[in-house]
């Protein structure tokens, strides 16, 4: 069993596309979901900035090894991993959101603790009526 706690309010409206961000939010979700022991937390939430969001998704995970951090969006440098059940990953999600991202005028990145978690940020600009109206 794990925790997932969704702290996005229903005032976060982003201008981007549905359907990468969901891919997005999904690959990222399901990525906490593999690194994270049975029993632990996963959470979902958004930073309001000036002009965007900063979405964000947490883990009590295993965490990431600072030479992983430094490959993980580069399209590159693919490796594997292997998850808390011994699920194998190739990191290629990630080079995927983070182009998903870019094509929505945001970014990504990652900070990490060994043995403590992992949090993934990405931005996406907010509404306006003003993009909304043409």
């Amino acid at each position: 069993m794990y925790y997932i706690i969704s702290e996005i309010g229903s005032d976060v409206i982003t201008w981007s596309d549905k359907n990468q961000i969901s891919i997005v939010i999904r690959n990222l979700t399901s990525n906490a979901l593999k690194f994270t022991p049975e029993n632990g937390t996963i959470k979902i939430g958004a930073n309001e900035k000036v002009n965007h969001w900063e979405i964000w998704i947490k883990d009590t995970g295993i965490g990431l090894p600072e030479e992983a951090i430094n490959k993980i969006f580069n399209k590159n440098e693919t490796f594997t991993t292997y998850g808390t059940n011994n699920e194998k990953g190739t990191g290629l999600g990630l080079v995927l959101c983070k182009e998903m991202v870019e094509n929505n005028d945001g970014e990504i990145w990652v900070d990490s603790v060994l043995g403590e978690g992992t949090c993934f940020y990405f931005s996406v600009p907010k509404f306006n009526e003003h993009q909304h109206n043409g």
